[in-house]
């Protein structure tokens, strides 16, 4: 009786743990719907068939992975080793991490959509951090593939040496 008690609380425990909805490298990712500055809603599907590099960015630490979108840049406009037909990066800054005014962060975050020519949302409320139990405080780089399964996370800062790894995982996942 004792090891079935105990069973069913180890069990319980991991059943509320995977409520949590923690995104791991091969789990399909969740959905979810956010905004852009202008207030269009975009959710994953907004990029079908595509290759998505998300990055989840607390405002403060919006500079950290500049190396690794410039050598994503590179990679798209230059070497054309990334399709951009079948590829799309884009940011989410979590605006619920930092003390900055929602004000601040969209002109910030205007500033980067220029630089990299691309798309930024904005979840106010921490959901996608929550839901997928991503870093606080932080830079989170997600990318998944065409299906929406999760191929891999990094949190914080992507080391120089990992950089060309993320890019070749990025060209093999668009040639499926």
């Amino acid at each position: 009786m004792k090891k079935a008690l105990v069973l069913f609380f180890v069990m319980a425990g991991m059943a509320l743990y995977a409520q949590k909805g923690k995104l791991e490298v091969g789990m399909k990712a969740s959905t979810w719907k956010f905004a852009d500055a202008s207030k269009k809603d975009f959710t994953m599907d907004s990029w079908k068939g595509k290759v998505l590099q998300i990055n989840y960015v607390d405002p403060d630490e919006s500079d950290l992975n500049d190396p690794f979108n410039d050598a994503i840049d590179k990679a798209v406009d230059v070497d054309k080793i990334i399709p951009r037909d079948l590829f799309k990066g884009f940011g989410i800054v979590d605006c619920a991490s930092t003390w900055k005014p929602n004000r601040l962060i969209r002109w910030i975050a205007g500033k980067k959509a220029k630089k990299y020519d691309t798309t930024i949302l904005f979840d106010y409320d921490a959901v996608l951090r929550n839901q997928w139990d991503l870093a606080e405080d932080s830079y989170n780089v997600i990318i998944v593939d065409k299906n929406r399964v999760c191929r891999a996370i990094y949190y914080g800062k992507i080391p120089d040496s990992e950089i060309q790894k993320v890019i070749d995982l990025i060209v093999e996942l668009t040639k499926e």
